[in-house]
């Protein structure tokens, strides 16, 4: 790499000069705020962008109003919250067979009420963790060699390490910050363990915190709830002796995602915590707030990251892996090689 971006950078600054012609993108969640915002960014440098959405009117519509020109763009129905449509969706691209360059696991879901998928998991692990879980690993075997899994995580991975004995707060009361928590340390260990198996195969995972960004993700805090999380992580930065936080831009929130899967070294991001488009450092001490950069030990331990794993396969009733899967498809030009 030849320039350094940091937390007021955007998606154009960090696709500046890269050429995507050619390239075929998968991103999760682009009705709203930073899929809407990725799917724009990459389709502006001449990828083509498949794009997932639960609502596809819904985002027909937001790409419409992002001035996007929708016949470049492929939508896929996906409802990451019921397995049925997660399998339909991810058989669909299959039978299609056609190859990928670089999958960014966009969509979620941040602190609703306490509730259930279509499945029976708790709704936040289900969507945010299980939903990507399967669909990323039935359409790993159309990943090019040298293209990348990018998954979004967040700060909130602070709040709780993953529970595996009890996913779906069975025996312990449900905290939807907690459960937050869980969801995203998973999506931490996912990239850890995506990443250690399927390395040798060219295929290397990230994941990413793309800062504080007021969108839809928020929409089941509320302005008090939400507003309060804001207090307090501005009274953990002024303990730390650092400026308040500021709200990112979705152009600033997305180039983290965007740095990680077509700008950064495989090598340095893989397997790894990004934010600010850097590698965060580890911290374990808990007085470091949320407003801070730094990732939990524990989202990167990869026993941990190998159980939840073999866990996922145990609750979705259905086995990944690559290594013994047969012929994959057949590469194209690595990310890698992008000047």
């Amino acid at each position: 790499m030849t320039k350094t971006f940091g937390a007021k950078s955007t998606t154009d600054e960090v696709l500046a000069g890269i050429d995507l012609t050619g390239k075929r993108i998968l991103v999760t969640g682009i009705s709203a705020g930073l899929g809407l915002e990725t799917a724009r960014a990459l389709a502006s440098h001449g990828a083509t962008v498949v794009g997932t959405a639960r609502d596809l009117n819904k985002a027909l519509k937001a790409l419409a109003q992002a001035g996007l020109d929708t016949t470049s763009i492929e939508l896929a129905e996906l409802d990451l919250a019921d397995l049925a449509s997660v399998r339909s969706a991810s058989d669909k691209l299959g039978v299609e067979g056609r190859t990928l360059d670089l999958v960014i696991a966009n969509a979620g879901v941040m602190a609703p009420p306490f509730g259930l998928t279509a499945d029976g998991f708790e709704t936040q692990f289900g969507t945010n963790h299980l939903g990507h879980f399967v669909f990323v690993n039935r359409i790993a075997k159309l990943m090019c060699p040298g293209s990348r899994l990018v998954i979004l995580a967040s700060s909130g991975h602070r709040f709780s390490d993953v529970d595996l004995a009890d996913p779906n707060f069975d025996r312990t009361p449900y905290d939807p910050f907690v459960g937050y928590g869980r969801s995203k340390t998973a999506n931490i260990l996912f990239a850890v363990e995506f990443d250690r198996r399927y390395r040798s195969l060219g295929l290397r995972a990230t994941a990413v915190h793309p800062g504080g960004i007021q969108t839809e993700l928020a929409r089941h805090m509320g302005g008090d709830r939400l507003q309060l999380l804001f207090d307090q992580i501005n009274l953990d930065l002024a303990r730390e002796g650092k400026p308040p936080m500021e709200w990112k831009t979705p152009q600033q929130g997305a180039a983290t995602t965007l740095w990680a899967g077509l700008v950064a070294d495989a090598d340095d991001v893989g397997g790894r915590y990004c934010e600010d488009c850097q590698v965060s450092p580890v911290v374990s001490e808990q007085s470091i707030g949320f407003g801070s950069p730094g990732v939990r030990p524990y989202a990167l331990d990869p026993k941990t990251a190998q159980a939840l794993w073999k866990k996922s396969e145990d609750w979705v009733s259905e086995t990944f892996d690559l290594r013994h899967a047969g012929a994959r498809a057949d590469a194209e030009t690595p990310l890698s090689q992008i000047s």
